[in-house]
């Protein structure tokens, strides 16, 4: 998506050489008008897929998730990172090795909020090694809900998690696949 790319060139900082940093509009400081129109190209890709849960992890797919489950008029749901206090009742439960932050973590949902009956569009940030979107894969498949694909905002393609989670028949759909990063004017992007 042009938009997404030409906003990642104008304000994307790459750090310690394979991190980009989008909080500026996307993961801190959120443009909502912006991450709206991203929503928007979301539901457009999945429209006829009878989505009626849009799933994500805490923290920063909260925002993506929220709005583009707006479009598809149901519910937003977000994986904890860890049990807190206001958790009651059963939970799917799953671990996470977070790329970014190098820590595991136990991922949960209640049960209450995810069942057979549901059709889940997992939506996440960024993609990377795909750990975030395996650890939502299987709290789906542990609900018995039907996976209708995922999306993500960021790819990084040369870090094949989204090519491996496509080669096990999930869909993917990625607004903006990064091929290669190094520094901020050599962000490249796979033509789509």
């Amino acid at each position: 998506m042009e938009l997404l790319e030409a906003r990642i060139i104008k304000e994307g900082i790459v750090a310690n050489g394979d991190i980009l940093k989008v909080g500026s509009f996307l993961n801190q400081q959120m443009d909502i008008p912006f991450v709206g129109k991203l929503a928007n190209e979301i539901y457009t890709l999945y429209k006829d897929s009878h989505v009626n849960k849009v799933l994500t992890i805490e923290a920063s797919g909260i925002c993506i998730a929220a709005l583009t489950a707006q479009k598809f008029n149901c519910n937003a749901i977000f994986a904890k990172k860890n049990a807190t206090s206001n958790i009651q009742g059963e939970c799917y439960s799953t671990h996470l090795h977070s790329y970014t932050h190098n820590n595991d973590y136990s991922v949960i949902v209640p049960k209450d909020y995810l069942g057979k009956n549901d059709r889940v569009l997992i939506v996440d940030d960024f993609l990377a090694t795909g750990e975030a979107l395996e650890a939502l894969i299987r709290i789906v498949e542990m609900s018995g809900a039907t996976l209708v694909g995922c999306a993500t905002l960021i790819e990084k393609v040369y870090q094949e998690g989204g090519n491996k989670i496509r080669r096990r028949g999930i869909r993917v759909e990625s607004l903006a696949k990064i091929t290669n990063l190094c520094g901020k004017d050599g962000i490249e992007f796979e033509k789509q």
